[in-house]
């Protein structure tokens, strides 16, 4: 009796179980989604943003990223098990079980879509459940079918941001869509890259990534290359939009050309060094990609102070922008007979605005 006691098995500790629950939720890919958010909460914001909305949006955030990290591991516990990088996780090590998981990515999926409904709005609400569902419904079984899942976790990615903007203005600007595209196609050349890299665990997980059936490595470099390209009309689009300022368009030019580059070396000679000069010139490219865009934004929304501050920035380039923030749409054609500050009527006139009155 004795005996069979002390080789019971012990209850784990409460530090082993929150280390667990933080490898389920993925906690540093969950940090990084809340981090994108957030940066979509301040790019939408106007002069002054709302800190407190911006933190329930990131704890909201958080908790649907947690859930579907979790419901992706249950999934793909068996699979996990194949594989150095995952085997060491939660469900495949033993240390829980299926429907302790899932009761916790019941409850952080419910919560934190829940307090982004309650705390920010439905749209943000929507957005987070979709992406739930996006992540697992569509994502996961990819994984094991095509090669295309990659492209379809690029759109998982991208979601966050549109999920801070909405929570700061309540709606989708076309300019929400400058650093959700910033996502989208950061995440080919940083994910190509690791997944050359673990090409080989991938396969014996039973994974469809296009580096196993990429021998050469050269679609996979082309892969990383075109999205590293496609990075630069991105940061013409902030300006053209206002989300930001020419500061920024320059900066991110440089930044998005020092990945194009690193993508390039890799393109040329596909290896285990230039994957991972790749992937880490990726790292360091969000982090200074997203910092550059907050820093030099242009508040949202057609206040006072917002067209001031950019007719001080600017001199007639920026009155010039500060015009346009009356305009919902600015590169659409303004419909015959208007007239928006700024552009003539578009039936006539000699465009310059000057004097121009809508004509009845």
């Amino acid at each position: 009796m004795a005996a069979a006691a002390a080789a019971a098995p012990s209850a784990p500790s409460a530090r082993q179980v929150l280390k667990d629950l933080r490898q389920l939720a993925k906690g540093n890919l969950t940090l990084l989604v809340a981090s994108t958010a957030a940066a979509g909460f301040v790019a939408g914001s106007g002069e002054d943003v709302d800190w407190a909305d911006m933190g329930w949006l990131t704890l909201g955030t958080v908790g649907a990223s947690a859930c579907a990290n979790t419901v992706n591991q249950i999934m793909e516990r068996s699979h996990d098990a194949l594989m150095k990088r995952t085997r060491g996780r939660p469900l495949p090590a033993g240390r829980m079980g299926v429907p302790g998981a899932a009761a916790f990515a019941l409850a952080a999926g419910l919560g934190g879509v829940a307090l982004l409904a309650w705390k920010n709005n439905a749209l943000t609400a929507a957005l987070g459940a979709g992406n739930i569902a996006l992540y697992t419904l569509v994502y996961t079984p990819m994984k094991r079918v095509s090669v295309a899942n990659t492209w379809v976790g690029a759109l998982v990615g991208a979601v966050p941001p549109l999920m801070g903007w909405a929570a700061a203005s309540g709606s989708l600007d076309p300019g929400a869509f400058v650093l959700a595209a910033a996502l989208q196609f950061w995440q080919l050349p940083h994910f190509m890259s690791l997944a050359w890299l673990c090409r080989a665990d991938y396969a014996a997980g039973g994974y469809r990534m296009l580096p196993i059936v990429d021998a050469s490595g050269a679609r996979t470099a082309a892969v990383a290359l075109r999205n590293s390209l496609y990075l630069f009309p991105v940061g013409f689009l902030a300006e053209r939009w206002d989300v930001a300022s020419r500061e920024f368009t320059l900066q991110a030019a440089a930044l998005s050309t020092v990945l194009a580059c690193s993508a390039l070396v890799f393109y040329m000679k596909p290896s285990t060094d230039t994957a991972r000069t790749l992937f880490r010139a990726s790292l360091v490219h969000l982090p200074l990609y997203m910092g550059s865009l907050l820093y030099h934004r242009i508040p949202q929304g057609d206040g006072a102070a917002a067209k001031a501050r950019l007719e001080q920035e600017g001199g007639a380039g920026g009155a010039r922008r500060a015009e346009l923030l009356a305009v919902p749409f600015p590169f659409l054609p303004v419909p015959a007979g208007a007239t928006v500050p700024g552009r003539g009527p578009e039936s006539g006139g000699d465009g310059d605005g000057a004097g121009a009155e809508t004509k009845e």
